[in-house]
């Protein structure tokens, strides 16, 4: 039986909030973008503080490892949708499918490592680090979209994703060369256990064997 503790609890109301973020992006009221940035960002604190809280308390778990970058991934999909539907340009959409694509292989890549038994060659690093929080300020402001004290919130996003998206192909490529080499790795300690097991030596009485099984 799965237990919630107070991470796993953050981590579902950061997927709760999506509908209710899409929901105020297309509600007619003036403040509904407004509103919809913010509950972004909440929602982006939302994942430092459960990764801290569980470290911090060790209240980590398997689940909870599993669920939160799902709810990332569903968060920062749905929204850069919502994005694309509203803005509809090929630049935009460009990163988005950059972002979300990279998002897809990675998990798939991890997948891949986990049946390999070695999930934790592909881990989060500093240049991951730095793609969130580029993207999940970008999208922040292009959620508010108003300028905010004379500052061009959406198109500061704008460039804001659009860095965010190199950091995604860079850090993509990383993952992939790790994850390569470990593979590597694990495929070379294979063929040298065949290679030891066919140059073990035949027994060396056949004779007694025959003996022993009669």
């Amino acid at each position: 039986m799965i237990r919630l503790n107070l991470p796993t609890t953050l981590t579902l109301l950061r997927m709760a909030l999506i509908p209710v973020l899409i929901l105020l992006c297309y509600l007619p009221w003036p403040v509904g973008r407004t509103i919809a940035a913010w509950v972004f960002l909440v929602a982006a604190l939302t994942d430092w503080l459960d990764g801290w809280i569980a470290r911090r308390y060790n209240l980590t778990s398997d689940f909870g490892a599993f669920l939160d970058p799902v709810a990332d991934k569903l968060m920062v999909g749905a929204t850069l949708i919502v994005l694309v539907q509203q803005h509809p340009t090929i630049p935009l959409a460009l990163l988005a499918v950059v972002i979300i694509g990279r998002e897809i292989s990675i998990s798939a890549l991890r997948e891949w490592m986990a049946e390999m038994g070695q999930r934790g060659i592909v881990k989060v690093g500093a240049l991951g680090k730095f793609k969130t929080i580029a993207q999940m300020t970008a999208l922040t402001l292009m959620l508010y979209r108003d300028p905010l004290f004379g500052i061009p919130t959406y198109e500061l996003g704008y460039v804001l994703l659009a860095v965010a998206a190199v950091l995604t192909v860079w850090s993509m490529v990383r993952y992939l060369q790790v994850a390569m080499a470990g593979s590597a790795k694990i495929e070379a300690a294979r063929k040298a256990r065949e290679a030891a097991q066919s140059a073990a030596p035949a027994d060396p009485n056949p004779a007694s064997a025959a003996d022993s099984a009669t």
